[in-house]
């Protein structure tokens, strides 16, 4: 299928790795043109190597003039921007919200919610001129149920989807279409990380945390980066124009965090 994203300028936060270089690669595969950053120097590296069709510079999205000097960077040789995709986000601390130290919870909520804030401002001009422009945020399951012991990133990934609904309200007359996407369980080393984190802190093994977080799902397999990838592909696509403001999740019918 062709979804005509062919020279569509695109950015991807935390795209060196992951879901994010997923993502980057799909719209490469597309013909769109791609920049891409990230805090982590040795993937920003190996990217390099791997995938020389993607631009990249590091940027912890976090830091607003980092932000901001990485922006002008792209967009100037990209010409403008088409597609932003706020993907940049960090699992945060696995505790009891008493024993939670504060400087966690704050790192999260900046990195998770406050940076696509820091990339959405700098977008919006960009997008508006774009005649199919898209603003993708993801979010997480996270952002749907609560998540014992995860609070700071349950609150930044509903945060995340309260920030899109608004955006799509305040863009949307401009023809900037705004959606969350909200990833379950994704196959990967961070998502074991969380759940081997999990693990360690009740005290129990590896499986039996896997087969909780399992067993309030009716498809019963991991998400895959590229599945999340191929929905973004089409929302951001002619033939996702009407879609707008809508919280998506790739999750496998999960009801719940546990």
């Amino acid at each position: 299928m062709d979804l005509n994203l062919r020279d569509r300028r695109v950015i991807v936060t935390a795209g060196a790795g992951g879901i994010g270089l997923e993502i980057a690669r799909a719209f490469v595969e597309e013909g769109a043109r791609v920049w891409v950053c990230d805090a982590d120097d040795r993937a920003l590296a190996a990217l390099g190597t791997s995938d020389p069709a993607i631009r990249s510079a590091p940027c912890d999205v976090a830091d607003r003039a980092a932000v901001a000097a990485f922006f002008e960077t792209a967009t100037a040789d990209l010409g403008g921007l088409d597609i932003m995709v706020n993907n940049a986000g960090i699992a945060g601390p696995t505790a009891k919200v008493d024993d939670l130290p504060p400087e966690e919870w704050d790192r999260c909520l900046e990195v998770c919610l406050t940076g696509q804030f820091n990339f959405a401002r700098l977008a919006a001009p960009l997008l508006r001129q774009s005649d199919n422009a898209s603003l993708i945020n993801l979010s997480s399951l996270a952002g749907r149920c609560g998540f014992a012991l995860r609070s700071p990133y349950a609150a930044a990934k509903w945060g995340v989807i309260g920030f899109t609904k608004s955006l799509s309200i305040e863009l949307g007359p401009d023809g900037v279409r705004v959606n969350a996407i909200l990833p379950g369980l994704v196959a990967g080393d961070r998502q074991r990380r969380v759940l081997e984190a999990k693990a360690q802190r009740l005290g129990r093994s590896f499986a039996e945390i896997e087969a909780a977080a399992f067993s309030y799902t009716s498809i019963r397999e991991y998400v895959t980066p590229r599945q999340i990838a191929d929905q973004i592909l089409f929302l951001c696509s002619e033939r996702g124009r009407t879609i707008s403001g809508q919280a998506i999740s790739i999750c496998g019918d999960t009801q719940m965090l546990a």
